[in-house]
C-alpha cells in the first residue's frame, strides 16, 4: 500500500482508471452539460440537467463524509485557499459559457466526442489546452493577474474558502456539518421532485457513478500527497489546465511525469472510445467550413481562458469544487449558465440578449 502512495505512477495510473470510467459512461448515457442546459431551456426536459446536479450532490455526499470521518484532508487544494478571485468567477464563467454554447459541449464533452471520431472537437482541445496555458502561465496570465489576482477577496478569517467555513466564521460556530446537510438535501429534492425523473434508472445510475468517480480522485491525490516524496496536487477532476497540461506531455518531456489529471484526460478520451467502438457509434466528423471551424476555434479559445479566470468548468466547478462547498462554485456555475444562454440567443436569434428578451423558443439547429 505505501509503495502504491509512493509511486509515480500511481497518480496518472489512478486518474486514467477513473477516466476510463467517467468516458465510457457520459458517451454511454450522452452525459453533456450543455446538452442538459439547452434541452431544459428549449424543450422543457431537465432530465439531462437533473443528472449533472446529482453527480454533484452524490460528490458532495461523499466527500463531506470523507472529510467528517477524517479519511481525507483536502485544505490544500485550490478550491479552498483563502484567496477569493470574484472577477475570474465571473467574467471566466461568462466566457467558458459563451464559448461552451459556441462549441456545444465544454471540456469534458470535447474529450468524449473525440473518443467516438469528432475531429472538430479535436481542433477545439487543442484551442482550448493552448489558451489555458497562456492564461495560466503565458502572456495573457499578466492581464489576469490585473483582472483577477489583484482584485482577489482575502477570506482567510475563516479556515477555508468553504460555504460551511464562511458560515461558521460567521456565526462563531461550527455549521459545517448542517450547511453541507441542508444544501445536500436541498439538492437531492429538486432532483427527485420531478416523478418521471425517479424512473430514469440509467441516468440516475450515470449521475452517482460521475459523483463517485470525483471523490475516488479525493481519495488517490489525497492519499498521495500524504505520503508521495514530490509536490502532489490535490485534485479530483477538471477539464481545463489538465488539457493544456496533457498537450505539454505530449509535446515535450521535462522530466515530469504525468499527474492524475493527465491520466484522467486521457482516460475519459479511452472510455469514451471503447463506448463508442462497442455500440458502433465511431463517427469521424470535421468541420463543414471555415465559419464552423473559426466557431470552434473562437469557442475553444474561450473555454480555455475562462475556465482558467474562474478555476474550473462544468465538472471542475460545478461538480468537484461543489462536492466541497467551494464560494466559487454557484457563483461560477450561474456565470457559465448565463454565458451559455447568451451565446444560444447569439446562434439561435443572431442576438446574445435575445434569450432574456423573451423570443422564440425553438430549439438549436
Amino acid at each position: 500500500m505505501e509503495y502504491l502512495a509512493t509511486s509515480s505512477w500511481t497518480l496518472p495510473a489512478a486518474g486514467l482508471l477513473a477516466g476510463t470510467i467517467l468516458g465510457f459512461v457520459a458517451r454511454r448515457q450522452h452525459f453533456c452539460t450543455m446538452s442538459a442546459l439547452e434541452r431544459h431551456w428549449y424543450a422543457g426536459d431537465s432530465h439531462g440537467l437533473r443528472t449533472w446536479v446529482l453527480a454533484a450532490a452524490v460528490a458532495l455526499v461523499l466527500t463531506q463524509a470523507l472529510i467528517f470521518a477524517g479519511a481525507i484532508d483536502i485544505g490544500s487544494s485550490f478550491y479552498l485557499s483563502p484567496d477569493f478571485g470574484w472577477t475570474g468567477a465571473i467574467i471566466g464563467g461568462l466566457a467558458f459559457g459563451f464559448g461552451m454554447a459556441l462549441v456545444g459541449t465544454c471540456g469534458f464533452g470535447a474529450l468524449v466526442r473525440t473518443g467516438g471520431g469528432s475531429l472538430r472537437s479535436v481542433v477545439v482541445l487543442i484551442m482550448l489546452g493552448l489558451s489555458a496555458l497562456a492564461a495560466q502561465r503565458g502572456i495573457v496570465a499578466q492581464g489576469r493577474v490585473h483582472i483577477v489576482d489583484n482584485l482577489a477577496v482575502d477570506l482567510s478569517f475563516a479556515s477555508d474558502k468553504s460555504i460551511g467555513a464562511l458560515a461558521s466564521a460567521l456565526a462563531g460556530m461550527d455549521l459545517r456539518l448542517p450547511v453541507a446537510v441542508i444544501i445536500a438535501l436541498g439538492l437531492f429534492w429538486w432532483i427527485f421532485r420531478d416523478h418521471s425523473y425517479r424512473k430514469q434508472y440509467a441516468r440516475i445510475l450515470t449521475g452517482t457513478v460521475i459523483g463517485s468517480i470525483i471523490v475516488f480522485g479525493w481519495l488517490a491525490t489525497s492519499l498521495a500527497y500524504q505520503h508521495a516524496f514530490d509536490p502532489v496536487q490535490i485534485e479530483a477532476g477538471s477539464f481545463v489546465v489538465p488539457v493544456g497540461d496533457t498537450i505539454l506531455q505530449f509535446a515535450t518531456y521535462t522530466g515530469v511525469l504525468p499527474d492524475y489529471g493527465v491520466g484522467l484526460v486521457i482516460g475519459v478520451v479511452l472510455g469514451a472510445a471503447i463506448s463508442a467502438f462497442h455500440k458502433k457509434d465511431v463517427r469521424w466528423e470535421a468541420c463543414d467550413d471555415a465559419r464552423e471551424l473559426s466557431r470552434h476555434l473562437m469557442g475553444g479559445f474561450l473555454m480555455g481562458v475562462g475556465g482558467v479566470f474562474a478555476m474550473g468548468c462544468t465538472i471542475g466547478q460545478g461538480v468537484t469544487a461543489i462536492s466541497v462547498l467551494a464560494i466559487s462554485a454557484p457563483i461560477v456555475m450561474a456565470s457559465i449558465a448565463v454565458g451559455a444562454r447568451m451565446g444560444l440567443g447569439y446562434l439561435i436569434e443572431g442576438s446574445p440578449f435575445a434569450a432574456f428578451q423573451g423570443h422564440g423558443r425553438q430549439a438549436a439547429g
